[in-house]
């Protein structure tokens, strides 16, 4: 796919730093057999995240999205990728510069944006707080989008995680809500739709996972709810 030149770049920046050893970060790769309302659905993702030299972050989405209603596995599948690049404006800031490619199946639907990260538990006023809560919260302001269409569109990207100590530390609930606004899309779809998903995962053992996922896709006229049900592996570095 063409992202692929945001790995060289990514390897290149790696290289220019002098440090190409100072990297840490997880895969994680969630398999979703059981989709109870709707087979349209991701039936496969896999995550990455990276932590780079020179205050810079990779993360990376991948979609594999079923499009047989009949079955979830049917193996007639579109692709989906968001790859981020994130730099942190300065050591210890809350803030990043942000640039998201966005590429799908299809033609004339793919998007890149430009924008800003806010991560609240990193502001020392708010710090407290969300250790208390034992919860991570950001929102990515993707304030300039290219692609095919005339509208002025931009998006706010929610990105939470929880974990519960209290409880059981095999225990944690991840999610992100995106919300664009300024879309020019047909009547009977909301003015500001949102796409967004709960994960729920129990570590089973070692870096395995059960997760279920609960997802909201607004940009479907019906079945725009969904719970999808599966086995996760994550392996850090």
């Amino acid at each position: 796919m063409r992202p692929v030149w945001t790995g060289a770049a990514i390897f290149l920046i790696s290289l220019l730093s002098g440090h190409p050893r100072s990297f840490a970060g997880f895969v994680d790769v969630n398999f979703y057999p059981e989709l109870t309302e709707v087979n349209t659905d991701s039936v496969l993702t896999v995550n990455v995240f990276s932590k780079l030299p020179g205050r810079f972050q990779y993360f990376s989405l991948t979609n594999v999205i079923n499009t047989d209603r009949s079955t979830e596995l049917s193996g007639e599948v579109d692709l989906y990728t968001e790859q981020n690049l994130r730099w942190q404006v300065a050591k210890d800031s809350p803030f990043d510069l942000t640039v998201q490619l966005n590429f799908r199946s299809g033609r004339e639907n793919d998007r890149h944006r430009l924008g800003a990260r806010w991560r609240f538990d990193d502001t020392p006023v708010l710090t407290p707080f969300f250790d208390a809560l034992n919860l991570s919260y950001s929102i990515n302001f993707h304030l300039i989008q290219f692609d095919h269409e005339a509208a002025d569109v931009w998006q706010m990207e929610h990105v939470v995680r929880k974990t519960f100590p209290g409880i059981s530390d095999r225990l944690y609930l991840a999610g992100f809500v995106d919300h664009t606004f300024g879309q020019d899309l047909p009547a009977g779809y909301p003015s500001a739709p949102i796409v967004a998903e709960f994960q729920l995962g129990c570590r089973l053992v070692d870096q395995f996972h059960l997760i279920a996922e609960y997802r909201i896709n607004e940009y479907r006229r019906t079945d725009t709810r969904n719970l999808a049900i599966g086995l996760q592996y994550i392996a850090k570095w």
